[in-house]
Formats: C-alpha cells, sequence, structure tokens
C-alpha cells in the first residue's frame, strides 16, 4: 500500500524528492525552532593550551564554568589542586600560573555556587570539602586557605550539588553512602541521610524549587528523597539493567532523566515520571561505547546535551510533552576525545549570536569552547530562544530553607546580555567559621539536625507570612533592578551608535577629500 502510494505521489509531481516522498510517508515533521542547532568548536587561538588534565579515575566533568572563571581540576603532585582562570582567558598556560591547592588528595568535582560567582566548592580524595572564595581579577598567588572546610564524610568526596534557590545549601555525596546538606554560611552539616543508600552513589540531583533530590545508586535503582526529613518518596528497581554507572537529573516540571547501560552494555536515554514510575515514559538506545554519558539540562529550552567520557561526540535532544517525548536534534563530532567538559550557565552566553548553550571540552592538554547556536537573519534580540532564565540571585536565604521553606528560583531577563552585580548577601559566607567537630577534643563528625524533627519542618503561620512578604519584597527589588540595568544597556548602545555615526561622518568627508586630490592628479593639475 506504501509502495502504490509512493508511485501515485512521483506520478503526479515527476520533479519531487525522494526525501520528500519519505517525510510524507513519515508524516509531518515535527516543528521545533531548536531542529537547526549547530555546535561549532572555537579557533585555536581562542582555546587554552598547556592545560594537564587531571587523570583521576573518578566519572565526573573535571570542569566547572560560570560567567566570570573556568575552573579546570589538574594533575598535581602532593596533593589536589584546580586551575581557575579568567572566562575571557585564552592562549597558553605558564606552568608557573598560581592555583587552587589546598587539598591533601586529588580533588574529584568543583562546582560555582549559582548565587556567587566567586564562590567555587571543591570536593576530594582527603574526605573533605572546602570552599573557596576567588577574587574579581582571577589569582594572584597560589590559594591555600580555603574560606570554609566541611568535614563530615569518613571517605573520598566526590559529589557536590548548590541548592538551586537557597544561599548557602550545598549538598555533598561520597564513597562512605551518606548524603551530607550543609549550611557553608557556619559550616554546619544540617541534615545527613545516612541509610537510604546501600552501595555507592552515582549521582544527586535537585529538583527546580530544591525540595528534592533523585539520586542513582550502584544497586541500579533511581530515588527521590525529601532531603530535610530524610525519607525516601519514590523508588525504581533496575532503572538501567547493566552494571556500568548512571547519572540522573531532575527536569523543570518534575520528571527525571536518567542515563544508563542496557543488559548488552548499550548506553541508554530514559525519561521518568515521578508520578508513575512503573515504566519509562520513553527510552533510547545510542551505542555500545563505555563511556559513561554526562546529561546537562536547561531548563529555559528544555534540551539536554549528553556529552560521554572518552567519546568525540555531544548529543543533544529536546524534551517536549509529545510522544515520543525526547527527540533527538543532533550531535557535534570531533577528532579527539573528550575527557570531561564544563557546562556555562545560560548567563553567559553571547545572546548576539544567537548561542543558547556553550560547553568547554577537556582534551588531555586543552580545553576548548564549543558554542550551540540558533541560526537567526535577525540582528535583534531573538525573546523566543532567551526566556527569563535563572538570577543570581537566591530566593531564600539557608536559615529560610532549613525552617522549612520552598520557592522557585528568580527570574533575570537576557536582553541585551547580562550584567552580573555583587551578590548582596556575600557577607553571609563568614570568614573561616568554626566547625562543631573543631575544638571539640574528638574526631566524631558534627551532628546533624534530625529531619523528622518538628523544629526542623513546621513552621508558624507568622513567619511564614513574613517569608511570603520578604520574598515578594525580593522579587520586587529584582524587577526594579532589571530596569535599571535594561536603562543603562539601553543608554550604553546609545552612546556607541552616536560615536560610530560621528566616527563615519569623518571618514566620509576624508573619503570625499581624497577623491578630490585623485580627481586632481588625474587631470594633470598636480
Amino acid at each position: 500500500m506504501v509502495t502504490e502510494l509512493t508511485k501515485v505521489i512521483r506520478s503526479n509531481a515527476p520533479n519531487i524528492s525522494l526525501f520528500t516522498v519519505m517525510s510524507f510517508r513519515r508524516g509531518v515533521v515535527r516543528q521545533s525552532k531548536f531542529r537547526h542547532v549547530f555546535a561549532q568548536a572555537w579557533k585555536a587561538e581562542h582555546c587554552i593550551d598547556d592545560v594537564r588534565v587531571s587523570r583521576v579515575t573518578w566519572d565526573g566533568p573535571l570542569c566547572a564554568v560560570n560567567p566570570k572563571f573556568t575552573a579546570v581540576i589538574i594533575e598535581s603532585g602532593g596533593g589536589g589542586a584546580f586551575l581557575v582562570l579568567p572566562l575571557n582567558k585564552s592562549g597558553r598556560i605558564d606552568q608557573a600560573t598560581p592555583t587552587v591547592c589546598g587539598h591533601a588528595a586529588p580533588v574529584l568535582d568543583v562546582q560555582w555556587c549559582p548565587h556567587d560567582d566567586n564562590v567555587i566548592a571543591s570536593a576530594s580524595e582527603d574526605c573533605t570539602v572546602k570552599v573557596w572564595q576567588i577574587p574579581d581579577g582571577g589569582l594572584t598567588g597560589p590559594m591555600t586557605e580555603p574560606v570554609v572546610t566541611l568535614e563530615g564524610h569518613s571517605k573520598r568526596v566526590g559529589i557536590l550539588a548548590w541548592h538551586p534557590t537557597a544561599f548557602n545549601i550545598l549538598l555533598t555525596a561520597g564513597c562512605d553512602n551518606l548524603v551530607c546538606v550543609w549550611d557553608v554560611g557556619t559550616g554546619e552539616l544540617v541534615y545527613q541521610i545516612a541509610d537510604a543508600h546501600p552501595d555507592l552513589i552515582y549521582s544527586v540531583s535537585w529538583n527546580r524549587e530544591g525540595s528534592a533530590i533523585c539520586t542513582v545508586c550502584k544497586d541500579k535503582a533511581l530515588r527521590v528523597i525529601d532531603p530535610r526529613r530524610g525519607t525516601v518518596l519514590k523508588v525504581k528497581e533496575k532503572v538501567h539493567d547493566g552494571t556500568r554507572p548512571m547519572r540522573a537529573v531532575f527536569l523543570s516540571d518534575g520528571k527525571i532523566l536518567t542515563t544508563g547501560f542496557s543488559r548488552m552494555s548499550e548506553r541508554q536515554l530514559a525519561l521518568w515520571d515521578t508520578m508513575d514510575m512503573s515504566e519509562p515514559m520513553a527510552v533510547q538506545e545510542m551505542d555500545t561505547s563505555n563511556g559513561v554519558l554526562l546529561p546537562y539540562y536547561d531548563p529555559d529550552t528544555s534540551m539536554v546535551y549528553l556529552c560521554g567520557k572518552g567519546d568525540c561526540t555531544i548529543r543533544y535532544f529536546e524534551v517536549t510533552d509529545e510522544s515520543p517525548y525526547v527527540h533527538f536534534l543532533s550531535l557535534y563530532s570531533s577528532k579527539e576525545p573528550q575527557r570531561g567538559a564544563g557546562f556555562l550557565s545560560k548567563r553567559g552566553v553571547d545572546v548576539n549570536k544567537c548561542e543558547i548553550a556553550r560547553f568547554y571540552k577537556l582534551h588531555e592538554r586543552k580545553v576548548e569552547p564549543i558554542s550551540m547556536t540558533v541560526p537567526r537573519k535577525s540582528d535583534l534580540f531573538q525573546g523566543d530562544l532567551y526566556p527569563d532564565t535563572a538570577s543570581v540571585e537566591p530566593s531564600l536565604l539557608a536559615e529560610d530553607w532549613i525552617a522549612g521553606q520552598d520557592a522557585p528560583p528568580l527570574l533575570v531577563s537576557l536582553s541585551g546580555g547580562y550584567v552580573g552585580a555583587p551578590s548582596k548577601n556575600r557577607d553571609t559566607l563568614r570568614n573561616k567559621p568554626k566547625l562543631s567537630s573543631q575544638g571539640s577534643g574528638t574526631d566524631s563528625p558534627p551532628v546533624p539536625q534530625q529531619a523528622a524533627m518538628p523544629s526542623a519542618t513546621t513552621r508558624e503561620p507568622e513567619s511564614e507570612g513574613v517569608g511570603v512578604v520578604q520574598q515578594r519584597v525580593t522579587q520586587g527589588e529584582g524587577a526594579s533592578d532589571r530596569v535599571t540595568r535594561e536603562e543603562e544597556v539601553l543608554s550604553e548602545v546609545l552612546a556607541e551608535v552616536k560615536a560610530l555615526r560621528s566616527v563615519v561622518l569623518a571618514q566620509g568627508q576624508r573619503i570625499e577629500l581624497l577623491e578630490r586630490q585623485l580627481a586632481r592628479i588625474e587631470d594633470g593639475d598636480v
């Protein structure tokens, strides 16, 4: 029947292409503004060379990027270190370049604070997590003294996750199967989840409001956990049948996307609905490579980028509410495999070039930026590509979240490019707080608050009302700040246009003078 239909179409329109016929047979092509996203590596002169990327045997990204800095975990003798460079830095890195080198063992993970672009946390094999404050201009000398040292794990720590909306809340997970939640401002361990995971934890991800986390473990189970109560809300056994490591990430609509391996060692991508986790909403099998797929999720575009360690490709998908829910868009391919990758937050992309994402691909001795761009002919700001994104300002303070409050992230417009302002809450990160485990005379970790205690989970109506009012005031201040920034940007653009116009007029007059002189020469007057 299909063959006869094809013959009819070709006979009535002999010039029609075979591709059009195949598209007709498959049905109408799905419409999406991200169907034509293409990836392009930056030129060699814009890369960072001679970076000795760490060879540690840990399936992490080894890199973290924000609108100010690039951090790369590097090889170092006698301890652990990572490099912090300004985002616009390029070219060869001298061996004498200062590093952050305060750990006694190799660094496994680094993560920038989403609410302060100068604060970064690092996790290490020395069982500690350290928080550092980077100067605005970058490092001028080796940094060995952290602002805060968090000690509570008994084995190496390899997972860090900052709270998406609450200031100074940091989650850590280690090889001791513990998940710890810290108040970085005081250095206190506020919650500890000790009994939920019987084996090694592979990944942890917060949901958009920061009220729950999802984890995947070596026992192949996916868990949704309330970190304040320490209770497992949902669990799905054998998310992927393979024995290789898995990853999971919360999407903005509450669904969970996981990557793993099938029983036949094929790499898989699966989408799960937390309301009903009996069966996955979608499963896609890709290839039989051994590299662990690291998912990077962009909540603004609902796109997921899969970067496999040891791969030469980066695949990207769009997640929608239409079946089959996960739509493959395209892939970026290169000749050299990646050791890891850093994903730049949306506040740092170039909106003038319709750049919707940027990766910093780690080679053996090089860091290569890769831009994901949507081709557009117009030079105007493309509002459909850039909805309001998460601001650097937090929605809650640490004590508000600990008291039981939740709030979505505060949003900021990217129109005209984002100009970050210093964090108003930076003073909350105190200088070297004294941990409860220090000065106690024992090596026992600090005692966390029990998540099930009424004091940590209940709140008075009066305090709730105050929190709502404070949140509204904060949102109003954010809106006024955004208007002020937009006015400043507009005035700068007008000044540049005025200056450019004067330059054009001056050049026009000079061209006219030269043409008159040329005419005189041709006429023999000179």
